[in-house]
């Protein structure tokens, strides 16, 4: 059987193309001839795959300059800031929360909304595809949805749209994306590619692909809510392992022996550091989601105990840093969730925590800083994270098949050059 070469020359051409924006994203305001320098394409090329992006709602250009006796500037491009969005939503615990973010991260409309009376997996979809389709609905009907990303609170196969399991939601081997298309169907976001990660996994992407400046390799999100997981990212890739469970960091062994984990070991991470480890004996028992504003308000009330278990859980927190840290050598670490809303009474003894071991080897401590997305962490990382998928035509996760979903075509290509 012979190979499809206009087969081929579309990949190319759909790499060229994306290659091209995901480089504008990072270094905005290059003209044509920059381009063609910096990625590797003639000018001819660059010229003929410019046209096509402005036209598709992809770039812009600016105003040109006049420079006198030496004429006209190049003319630089952008990245256009509205045409094109994507949208992104959280599956929490308690409720779903969705986001319609620009190409380069700014978030142009938000929506959240509780779950109602039933936690079965077709009524929280339910009020997904509800609230998907109320944030399109705040958008002018002329901007164009390329991607919907969804962060689901467990271990997910993106390969076939299925999440594997969601210990607080009691959620097993459900085909989210298959269910999700189908409330979608019929309606302004039907037919619309659909990505579906990890919550920790997307944030991080979120992390990644948002970031206006020189990007951390490695990078690793802490995501710390009820439980505690992460998202990894390795030479511009997702880390998702063979099954999809990389980042499951919440049932690492802290303690040999220690409290009983939700996942019947003892001394996992989630046990230490998750939110049940800064409640009281009587309300830790107690099975599903717990209230953060009531710790935060024992905290501001001066309740010595929950004082003491917060900074206990934070110098877990620390030890599992160090671990992380060791592990993985990151440029950078990111925490999120719902606790680190709690601030420097949890914050400060992990930092503390991690110097220490970093000042005891005679080494510097791995740069940590706080999610820049805030509430937002995952709903816009889920938006990111159809962001990577659309614009890496062939990129795949590693351990993990592509998604099903895949980018809109780009016609016929002619191009035989690929920026790689």
């Amino acid at each position: 059987m012979q190979p499809d070469a206009s087969g081929g020359q579309q990949l190319l051409k759909s790499i060229n193309r994306m290659a091209l924006v995901r480089h504008l994203c990072v270094h905005p305001g290059l003209s044509r001839a920059d381009l063609a320098l910096e990625v590797g394409l003639t000018k001819s090329t660059i010229t003929s795959l410019v046209r096509e992006l402005i036209a598709e709602g992809w770039l812009m250009e600016s105003s040109v300059v006049a420079t006198g006796d030496l004429g006209r500037r190049p003319t630089p491009l952008f990245i256009s800031p509205d045409r094109l969005l994507m949208l992104g939503a959280e599956v929490g615990i308690d409720g779903v929360r969705v986001v319609a973010t620009t190409l380069t991260g700014a978030v142009r409309a938000r929506a959240v909304s509780a779950y109602g009376a039933s936690r079965s997996a077709k009524a929280c979809l339910g009020v997904l595809a509800t609230v998907l389709l109320k944030v399109r609905a705040q958008l002018d009907p002329s901007q164009r949805i390329i991607g919907i990303g969804v962060g689901l609170p467990g271990g997910v196969d993106e390969a076939r749209g299925v999440l594997n399991f969601a210990p607080n939601l009691g959620w097993h081997d459900l085909a989210v994306g298959q269910l999700l298309s189908e409330k979608l169907d019929g309606g302004p976001l039907s037919g619309i590619p659909l990505y579906l990660q990890n919550e920790a996994d997307v944030a991080a992407l979120g992390e990644m692909e948002f970031n206006a400046g020189a990007p951390a390799d490695p990078l690793l999100y802490l995501s710390i809510n009820q439980g505690v997981g992460a998202g990894v990212i390795v030479g511009d890739r997702l880390l998702t392992g063979a099954r999809g469970f990389a980042g499951e960091i919440g049932h690492m062994i802290l303690q040999i022996d220690g409290p009983l984990c939700s996942c019947g070991r003892r001394g996992c991470a989630e046990a230490l550091i998750g939110m049940r480890a800064m409640l009281r004996p009587d309300e830790a028992a107690e099975l599903g989601p717990h209230s953060l504003p009531d710790i935060r308000g024992r905290l501001v009330d001066g309740d010595r105990k929950t004082a003491k278990a917060v900074e206990s859980a934070g110098r877990y927190l620390g030890v599992l840093l160090q671990n992380l840290a060791t592990a993985y050598d990151p440029a950078c670490i990111v925490l999120g969730g719902s606790v680190v809303e709690l601030g420097d009474a949890f914050l400060d003894p992990a930092l503390t925590t991690l110097n220490d071991y970093a000042t005891a080897a005679g080494l510097s401590p791995t740069p940590v800083r706080t999610s820049r997305f805030g509430a937002d962490a995952v709903a816009a990382g889920a938006a990111a994270l159809a962001r990577h998928r659309v614009t890496r035509p062939q990129l795949p996760t590693i351990g993990v098949g592509r998604a099903n979903a895949t980018a809109p075509a780009d016609g016929e290509g002619q191009d035989q050059e690929a920026a790689l």
